[in-house]
């Protein structure tokens, strides 16, 4: 019915226990759930400026993380810190 992971389970199982409450008030109505976690997009154009927003997001740290390790080593050496 559902895989192991929590984010599709908990749907299945509001869905199986609304759909036997309802059969045990003899209704014959039925309930029906689907669960989409993620965002999707049919469209490429948007899958392609998704992509290069992340992308320059990861260069951009990816150029600002060297600088702080250095300044932080070089304040680590004035003071004479010990490891």
């Amino acid at each position: 019915m559902c895989s192991a992971e929590p984010i599709n389970c908990f749907p299945m199982l509001v869905n199986i226990l609304s759909n036997t409450f309802l059969r045990l008030f003899n209704s014959t109505a039925r309930i029906r759930i689907w669960s989409e976690p993620f965002y999707s997009t049919q469209s490429p154009e948007i899958k392609i400026d998704i992509f290069f927003i992340c992308l320059s997001y990861m260069i951009i740290l990816a150029a600002g993380l060297p600088p702080h390790f250095a300044v932080s080593s070089m304040e680590d050496y004035k003071v004479k810190i010990m490891h």
